[in-house]
């Protein structure tokens, strides 16, 4: 598997806990995804367990060049350990990965070729099977999409407890491969994951409604299911998630100690003391590290500190 860069690696783990944090490069790292780091680093970190990096850079139209070198920069700046190279998934060998995934649903007869546009469906509040018998590649531009069944996937998340949906009647037949050439990231995350090894992911209540859908995947391509936790999203004052859509702050610049501090009281964490060094900061934010603190599916941003530079 190829990889890039080389990061300094932390000392020897004491059980199979694996976490990841796993950002799209389509700008620098911003407040709302150092909340998502934060939680998963400290809650990987308090398991004795090893945390990963991948760069999410499957939609390439989307990826702005350098973001990736500028949020590897700013977490090591932050003070974050990786166990190993960075994985990204537009690398050839990644695409061969997916490439397999896909053909194993192939032989499921579970995939058909959709020709439909945004216009078609959007009157439609699931997809409505138009393209389900076609079952051959047509001429043009098609994107392939995953006929789903009638069955309910549910787990129990860390945070947010019982989730379920009917796939059928909640979801819809959805994409695996999309028209521009890429696959999607339903299907990249889930082999992404079962290939690292990843255990326990941490990551925005954003995604919650997405995870049926790995876990539909999971069982087709007979991959082990982690365990989840989904943190609440950081808001603006308008209620507007912080994102690079939403043009939310690069903290690239911004003081470590000061920020780690806001995303711990954003998880609901005890707020730390002032501590004169990065590794003192974060080995008290490990040690008293507590997930079941963690509540709800907002977090506004101005209630975190009025003086908050962000």
């Amino acid at each position: 598997m190829k990889q890039k860069d080389c990061t300094p690696v932390s000392s020897p783990r004491q059980d199979n806990y694996v976490g990841r944090f796993a950002p799209s490069p389509s700008g620098p790292l911003h407040f709302g995804s150092l909340v998502a780091a934060v939680a998963s680093y400290c809650d990987a970190r308090a398991h004795n367990g090893r945390w990963l990096v991948r760069m999410e850079d499957i939609d390439q139209p989307r990826c702005m060049p350098g973001a990736d070198r500028i949020i590897i920069n700013t977490l090591k700046r932050f003070g974050f350990i990786f166990d190993e190279p960075v994985l990204y998934q537009s690398y050839a060998e990644r695409q061969r990965a997916y490439t397999r995934a896909l053909e194993r649903l192939q032989s499921q007869n579970r995939l058909f070729y959709c020709t439909c546009t945004r216009k078609q469906i959007k009157p439609f509040p699931l997809y409505p099977g138009t393209c389900r018998q076609q079952r051959q590649p047509p001429n043009g531009e098609y994107a392939i999409r995953i006929q789903v069944p009638h069955e309910v996937f549910g787990l129990k998340d860390r945070i947010q407890g019982p989730y379920q949906q009917n796939l059928a009647t909640d979801c819809g037949d959805f994409i695996v491969f999309r028209k521009n050439g890429y696959f999607a990231y339903q299907l990249a995350v889930v082999v992404d994951d079962a290939e690292q090894g990843v255990t326990d992911i941490v990551r925005g209540i954003d995604i919650l409604d997405s995870t049926p859908r790995q876990l539909f995947l999971q069982r087709q391509l007979g991959l082990t299911t982690p365990r989840y936790a989904h943190i609440p999203v950081v808001v603006d004052a308008n209620g507007h998630k912080l994102s690079k859509q939403t043009f939310a702050k690069d903290i690239s610049r911004e003081d470590p100690h000061t920020l780690i501090r806001f995303a711990l009281s954003a998880l609901g964490q005890q707020t730390p003391p002032r501590h004169t060094s990065l590794s003192a900061l974060w080995q008290w934010a490990i040690d008293h590290w507590d997930i079941q603190r963690i509540r709800g599916a907002v977090v506004k941003q101005d209630a975190l500190n009025a003086s908050s530079p962000l």
